[in-house]
């Protein structure tokens, strides 16, 4: 339906169309750090969003997954504008972003200042940047270390700048007035439940916050299924009054 999506790079973004009952209406998945659009609960949100009538786009970011470009460029200020190429693809329809970890501050930063995002959600998201930067992967050399240890993730010089850069999204929360639905696991161990607890304090407009016992950061096993049910449930009252 959109065709081929490149980024102002010219780098192929790899994206999923799940179709819906209303093509006036779209929910846009986006993944975290050294994830990508198919991981097995960004496919189970996208698959019960389908189910429920409403369509869903699942993409990944530059450098991740099957889409083009270097893992070691992808940062949140160059997804940021990659999410942006996504908007611009799927023109005027009313959009809800979804995103995941380091895709929930990407959703902070663009919601701050792209009024097409109507709806927003954040699934673990990450909230203070260089906090999680240097808690995670300070103890690695940039450019010469790894993320977790994964050869295919490496640790670039960029990333970690533009980390400490953005700092924190917490003050750019007030500048979101749509309606705002925080989802945390309580045993997340990668991006601590106060993170959202600490932008919602200061999010002026509608939020709401499913917290899921026992979760993990992705939301593994049995977590899956109430978590998908609860962006669901949210995002059906908001589009269709249901």
């Amino acid at each position: 339906m959109f065709g081929e999506i490149l980024n102002r790079q010219g780098e192929r973004l790899d994206y999923t169309l799940h179709p819906g009952g209303d093509d006036d209406k779209l929910a846009v998945l986006g993944h975290g750090v050294t994830g990508n659009k198919d991981r097995p609960f960004v496919v189970a949100l996208a698959e019960g969003l389908c189910g429920a009538g409403i369509a869903t786009l699942r993409f990944s970011f530059a450098g991740n997954g099957d889409s083009g470009g270097r893992f070691q460029d992808a940062t949140i200020s160059k997804e940021v504008d990659d999410l942006g190429t996504v908007l611009d693809a799927v023109g005027d329809r009313t959009i809800c972003y979804v995103g995941h970890s380091m895709g929930g501050a990407v959703g902070v930063l663009r919601a701050s200042s792209d009024q097409r995002i109507r709806f927003l959600v954040s699934v673990a998201g990450m909230v203070h940047t260089q906090a999680f930067a240097q808690r995670e992967f300070g103890e690695q050399t940039p450019d010469a270390g790894l993320m977790w240890e994964d050869e295919e993730c490496p640790l670039s010089q960029a990333y970690m700048d533009d980390m400490a850069q953005i700092h924190s999204v917490v003050s750019l929360a007030e500048r979101i007035t749509v309606p705002w639905l925080f989802v945390h696991g309580t045993e997340d161990d990668v991006v601590p439940p106060q993170d959202t607890h600490d932008i919602m304090a200061v999010a002026p407009g509608q939020v709401q916050l499913l917290e899921f016992p026992g979760a993990d950061h992705v939301f593994s096993d049995s977590a899956t299924a109430p978590m998908v049910s609860g962006v669901v449930a949210w995002l059906s009252k908001q589009l269709h009054g249901e």
